[in-house]
């Protein structure tokens, strides 16, 4: 049967991707995005489909729409973008969720929240589980996005439970693949970006500190799942790769695979960032029969070759 699909920022990293598998497994999609960080390149190659609308509004202020599935990926998600407008950003995590609540609410559409690993803050738990609360500063650079999250989550329980909407929330550990914005400064792209242009790698702190890497193939096949999973499950549940590495081990294999002569530069760690990130996914192989299936090495080449691409044609 086709669903009616609503993806806010679906003009985003995760949003385009999103929108395609989708569409190619035959649903009717509509793409919502303010375009902050969206990209219409990133829709360009489905606007032709005839099942495709995009619909340019931001999710702050309120609109009216009939569907049957939501996926809100509505946020600015890196430190640079996030931080710009904080205020902004906690009225995307706050009054955007309640806007994508009211339209599940009334047409009794199913709901999925992007949730983030940064719910976890800079977690005293390794590695992390759903069951841990987080150590989350409210007061600080990053409370605009880590502290929305939080209140995402909790509009998502408290509408399931006094409405009975149909919500699922799943906590997204660090992605990269190709559509990642080139100016977004994410470890990932930063380092490859740099390494391209010859440049020096910059990596914050001493290096010791460490993230786990989700390609994004594997990251919408696990909130597609979460999606269609049964409606007594609703989560939250990790999405990630628990594999880790060490910034510094992720700087030197980049360096190396690039082929590139740049060195390592040394700078002071931004305030409240995390130390240690890494998902325990039990919960997503038990009810979800989900676990990442691309390793580091084969998710970089394809995410090198797409920005080698990006900067040929500037």
């Amino acid at each position: 049967m086709t669903k009616r699909i609503l993806i806010t920022g679906g003009a985003g990293f995760l949003g385009s991707h999103l929108c395609e598998k989708l569409l190619r497994d035959g649903n009717d999609i509509i793409c919502l995005d303010n375009f902050f960080t969206g990209d219409k390149k990133n829709i360009a190659h489905l606007m032709g489909a005839h099942n495709f609308e995009l619909v340019r509004h931001d999710i702050i202020n309120p609109i009216y729409l009939e569907v049957d599935e939501i996926y809100n990926l509505a946020c600015p998600a890196s430190p640079i973008h996030y931080q710009y407008n904080p205020i902004k950003t906690i009225k995307t995590n706050v009054m955007g969720v309640i806007n994508v609540l009211g339209i599940a609410k009334r047409t009794r559409a199913k709901v999925l929240q992007a949730s983030t690993s940064e719910v976890y803050g800079d977690p005293e738990v390794h590695p992390q589980k759903e069951s841990y609360w987080g150590k989350v500063n409210p007061i600080g650079v990053r409370s605009c996005y880590d502290e929305g999250k939080r209140a995402a989550e909790c509009l998502m329980m408290d509408y399931r439970r006094q409405n009975g909407v149909n919500t699922k929330i799943a906590r997204i550990f660090n992605t990269y693949g190709p559509r990642m914005a080139v100016n977004d400064g994410r470890v990932i792209s930063n380092f490859i970006i740099q390494t391209l242009q010859n440049q020096n790698l910059t990596v914050y702190g001493d290096g010791s500190h460490t993230r786990s890497f989700c390609y994004v193939d594997d990251m919408i096949e696990g909130l597609i799942k979460m999606m269609n999973s049964d409606d007594d499950f609703f989560g939250p549940v990790n999405i990630g790769n628990p594999v880790e590495f060490t910034i510094l081990e992720l700087a030197k294999k980049i360096i190396q695979m690039t082929k590139c002569r740049s060195k390592i530069d040394f700078l002071p760690l931004p305030a409240d960032d995390p130390v240690q990130r890494k998902p325990d996914i039990t919960i997503a192989k038990d009810k979800l029969n989900w676990m990442p299936r691309t390793d580091l090495t084969e998710g970089l080449l394809k995410t090198i070759d797409y920005f080698r691409g990006i900067l040929q044609s500037t």
